[in-house]
């Protein structure tokens, strides 16, 4: 599946494209910034296609399904926070004018943990989930959702990390192109 392999790269692009963003001493409005949020945009697209294969991969249940569902809420809230982060890039003629921007936005009641915080999370949440249930049921090595894991905690550290994260992703995504779903006898004898 060209999308296990097509995601990673694109966060991998956000990432760069938000470093060479900071070269200048602040990071957007421009080309870099709008550049990599839409790179990032396309991959949570992708992600949410994957999200759904791996869910089947694992064979469905309530471990996979709730991962499922904790990936694609917080896919959901990633892309409306890009979504607000580009339109508020083209609205802004520099970096200072965009902080009254987001601040307003911001202040509207429920869009901080929904846009920003809380909800986003469950997208790193739901992926290290279901490549877990994977590695659980043995259809992928542990490492796999270890670089999953890694990745999804690199970016706490310094956002800057975000490529190696990406290249991480990458990694624990190579055994996922060689699985197929399972088959219904398997299903049944699952307990998650």
């Amino acid at each position: 599946m060209k999308s296990l392999v097509v995601a990673p790269v694109l966060v991998g692009a956000y990432g760069v494209a938000r470093i060479a963003d900071g070269f200048d001493g602040s990071r957007g409005p421009g080309l870099a910034w709008t550049l990599g949020h839409l790179c990032f945009l396309a991959a949570l697209v992708l992600f949410v296609q994957i999200f759904g294969r791996l869910r089947t991969m694992a064979g469905g249940g309530v471990t996979a399904t709730a991962g499922y569902a904790a990936g694609l809420a917080g896919a959901l809230a990633l892309a409306a926070q890009f979504t607000i982060d580009i339109v508020v890039g083209f609205l802004s003629a520099d970096h200072d004018a965009m902080g009254p921007r987001f601040d307003a936005v911001k202040a509207i009641p429920g869009v901080e943990p929904v846009v920003y915080t809380v909800v986003p999370l469950l997208f790193y949440v739901g992926m290290v989930v279901l490549v877990a249930r994977l590695a659980a049921g043995r259809r992928v090595p542990w490492w796999s959702a270890v670089l999953v894991l890694a990745q999804a905690v690199l970016p706490l550290v310094s956002k800057d990390l975000i490529p190696l994260g990406a290249a991480l992703l990458l990694l624990a995504f190579v055994p996922l192109l060689r699985l197929r779903p399972v088959e219904p006898a398997v299903l049944a004898r699952s307990p998650f």
